[in-house]
């Protein structure tokens, strides 16, 4: 199979200021896509641009809070004037969850996990919408999680938001196949970010707990993850809309 190219794309991909994010926005650009890298952590975005940048790329970094409406419209905007298109919306922003149960998590931080991993990816959604409309056609990718699908102890509200992300990225497919707009979500399992330093305290023992939960009994590198974000991008899944795409080492199986 030839690697799939996205020149000639413009594609804005949110939270690109690490991990995953980082990882996505990197190759889209490293095959022809111009990238517009936001982030909530305007200097990481600047560093994920300038690493595109230094190896001939297009890319331009912007601070945006993706539960701000105003600044995800910015966004679009912005993309629009720098690239004169977009083809690609990446939904990778995400917020660290707390753990607990309903009883435990409070209003206040509930709220924020889906001001961010759902109104977020909803938001953005509707940001860039009306220019793929208006191009013929555009490709919309939602970060989810096996977590979406599957549940764990003390994570209930991320598991909620994730589960959220897939079925917006179904509805999202049935509203807007006929404008030839594809939707598809995309469910890491467990990988090796900043994330997981921040929930087991660093990642040898991130590796130690969360690996052997998957089927490959190790956890997930960014690059991984970007690799299936690109095929969805491009035209190799010109026939897929509405699924999620797990690429979990297997965690979901058993």
């Amino acid at each position: 199979m030839t690697q799939p190219i996205l020149t000639g794309k413009a594609a804005i991909v949110t939270g690109a200021g690490n991990g995953i994010g980082r990882a996505i926005a990197t190759l889209f650009a490293s095959v022809g896509a111009a990238v517009l890298c936001t982030d909530l952590n305007s200097v990481a975005a600047q560093d994920t641009a300038q690493i595109i940048l230094r190896a001939g790329g297009r890319a331009l970094a912007l601070r945006c809070d993706v539960s701000l409406e105003a600044d995800t419209r910015a966004a679009a905007e912005a993309a629009q004037v720098a690239f004169g298109r977009i083809d690609i919306l990446v939904n990778a922003a995400a917020t660290d969850d707390p753990n607990g149960t309903v009883v435990d998590i409070e209003p206040a931080e509930w709220n924020r996990v889906f001001a961010v991993n759902v109104m977020g990816a909803y938001l953005m959604s509707r940001a860039v919408l009306p220019a793929m409309i208006a191009a013929g056609g555009g490709n919309i990718i939602h970060i989810a999680s096996q977590l979406g699908r599957v549940a764990a102890p003390a994570r209930a509200a991320y598991c909620a938001s994730k589960g959220a992300i897939i079925q917006l990225a179904k509805a999202m497919a049935v509203d807007h196949a006929a404008q030839n707009i594809r939707v598809n979500s995309l469910s890491p399992g467990a990988v090796e970010t900043q994330r997981l330093v921040l929930r087991f305290g660093n990642m040898e023992t991130a590796r130690r707990v969360a690996g052997p939960k998957h089927l490959l009994n190790r956890l997930g590198q960014p690059d991984e993850i970007a690799q299936a974000a690109l095929f969805l991008a491009s035209d190799a899944a010109s026939f897929m809309t509405g699924a999620d795409m797990l690429v979990d080492g297997g965690y979901t199986t058993t």
